[in-house]
């Protein structure tokens, strides 16, 4: 893939998919901005990249916030002389798993910061930057819950709608500055979310693999490449797409 000497920032890069997405960024010879509301976790990944010959630096982001996103961005900028890409990847989900007229106001408040306004304050940084230097890629983490019903998940599901409303809107609207916006739906995926989900009663997993007809979660790492391609000049006649990795299950 072409993404040598690319700049990138990628949010929720401390474990899971951003952390794969780093790593894989690094030996790809990206620059790699580790950006991460937990500090250490950030600084972990980047000395994995580092080790394994890549320039990376973490930097402390809490994405709810429009003052550390725009520092986040203004610091890379300072620090490297552009923005190639932007990887808006940091998403929680909710405490709890209950149905709509249950749902509490805390995890609707919560989830729907992170999830949908932190990457609204990402994108709308990230553009004004992109605009300015004349070109961009970005790519928004949605999930296989922003395409399809998914219950007992209401604010998460919301707020995954929304970044896929969101990545087609600004596609659309940035198309002809030479900015793409493109967007991944992971299914099921090894990950903290995925490990709350498989918490909530015994066997979960097995009733989980029993709806993906590849018969298995994914991995971090086959996210990652597509993350990473997406990004790259390989697709650069692809702009406001959601591609799915699913195993199969939204079949």
């Amino acid at each position: 893939m072409k993404l040598e000497n690319k700049v990138v920032i990628i949010t929720g890069a401390g474990s899971g998919i951003g952390a794969a997405t780093a790593k894989l960024f690094g030996t790809h010879g990206a620059t790699v901005v580790v950006s991460d509301i937990n500090l250490e976790k950030a600084k972990k990944i980047v000395s994995q990249i580092k080790k394994g010959g890549g320039t990376a630096l973490a930097i402390k982001t809490d994405v709810t916030e429009f003052e550390e996103v725009e520092s986040l961005i203004v610091t890379t900028v300072k620090e490297y002389g552009r923005l190639d890409v932007m990887i808006n990847n940091a998403g929680i989900g909710g405490k709890q798993q209950l149905k709509t007229a249950d749902h509490t106001h805390d995890d609707w408040h919560t989830v729907i910061a992170v999830n949908q306004t932190g990457v609204f304050y990402c994108m709308k940084v990230a553009l004004k930057q992109m605009l300015a230097q004349g070109h961009g890629s970005m790519v928004n983490v949605a999930s296989l819950a922003g395409l399809k019903a998914s219950g007992n998940n209401l604010s998460y599901s919301a707020s995954k709608f929304a970044v896929v409303g969101m990545t087609k809107s600004a596609a659309l609207e940035y198309g002809r500055k030479n900015i793409r916006i493109n967007a991944v739906c992971p299914g099921y995926t090894q990950s903290a979310l995925l490990d709350q989900l498989l918490s909530v009663s015994p066997g979960m997993g097995d009733k989980l693999k029993r709806f993906i007809p590849m018969g298995r979660f994914g991995e971090a790492n086959e996210i990652a490449e597509a993350i990473c391609w997406l990004a790259s000049e390989n697709s650069k006649f692809i702009t406001g797409q959601t591609i799915t990795l699913d195993g199969g299950t939204s079949l």
